[in-house]
């Protein structure tokens, strides 16, 4: 088994091919002088991956990206990096290479990439192929907060539920901001989407890389949690609570602050995606009557 291992690294390392491995948190773990190379990371390195990606946007080197606004690019993407367990798609460099990138997610939250240079494959093709990959993400992403929407959560809900039937943990959390209609009402709909985005940002910035948190509707926000009990999953949203409790999102108000309320719900085998929401919904409407800016499980 050491020498298939030693054999594969020698092979790995003398390959065109970019081979890298990320943890659970997406920090490089592994990746082969190929992948180093492309994305100007040293022998030494272990970067984050959001950490490469904002030093490689700085520096214009690595991955074109395409936006004015780096951090609501990154949440749009990190919203939806990890949350499968294989996506494929096509990259362009700032040296006009173009890659095919294959991402490869197992239960625990490692990532398997590996990029094959398809610069001379289909060029003719690559501005169609590129607006429709944008098609797609647009499809998958909430306008107003970067953060994913309800068809790719429900989604990721279904993808827990399979896994529960299979004897695996997974938890369901409801977020809902508290008196969001006040805060309309008194402040004026431009706060209250500067709130919203406020939320989806704080939130997204506590989620690990293998949940999924996305905004379904008004004021209400999912985080669906894989392979998590259910202490864990209220130890975790408390937390989350937490850092919105010391949240003050409106420059021109800078006394304002705002809570949240939380519902979760475990999985169980027998469980659709509309009763295990029913069931983090009754969760919600619990912390609601107890006082608000507070998480209840189901």
């Amino acid at each position: 088994m050491d020498e298939i291992f030693e054999q594969l690294l020698h092979l790995s390392a003398h390959t065109d091919t970019l081979i890298a491995v990320y943890d659970s948190n997406d920090r490089l773990q592994y990746a082969n002088s190929a992948f180093r190379s492309v994305y100007f990371i040293e022998p030494d390195e272990t970067p984050l991956w959001p950490d490469l990606m904002r030093r490689n946007f700085q520096l214009r080197q690595g991955t074109v990206i395409r936006t004015s606004n780096f951090e609501e690019w990154l949440r749009s993407t990190q919203s939806r990096r990890g949350k499968i367990g294989y996506r494929a798609f096509e990259t362009d460099l700032w040296d006009g290479r173009w890659f095919w990138m294959t991402e490869a997610v197992q239960k625990n939250g490692w990532m398997l990439c590996i990029a094959s240079d398809i610069t001379s494959l289909r060029a003719h093709g690559r501005t169609v192929r590129q607006d429709r990959d944008q098609a797609i993400k647009a499809s998958y992403t909430d306008e107003l907060t970067g953060v994913a929407n309800r068809r790719f959560v429900m989604a990721r809900v279904d993808d827990m539920l399979a896994a529960a039937r299979q004897g695996n943990d997974g938890c369901l959390a409801v977020f809902d901001i508290d008196n969001f209609k006040h805060i309309n009402d008194r402040l004026g709909h431009h706060a209250g989407d500067l709130v919203l985005r406020d939320f989806a940002h704080r939130i997204h910035q506590n989620v690990r890389r293998n949940d999924c948190f996305g905004r379904v509707g008004g004021e209400e926000f999912l985080l669906v949690m894989p392979a998590t009990g259910p202490e864990d999953a209220v130890a975790m949203v408390e937390r989350m609570l937490t850092v919105i409790r010391f949240s003050r999102p409106l420059p021109e108000s800078p006394d304002f602050s705002y809570t949240c309320s939380a519902g979760i719900a475990a999985c169980v085998p027998s469980d659709s995606a509309s009763e295990l929401y029913r069931r983090a919904d009754q969760a919600l409407y619990a912390a609601k009557l107890s006082g608000r800016d507070r998480v209840r499980a189901a």
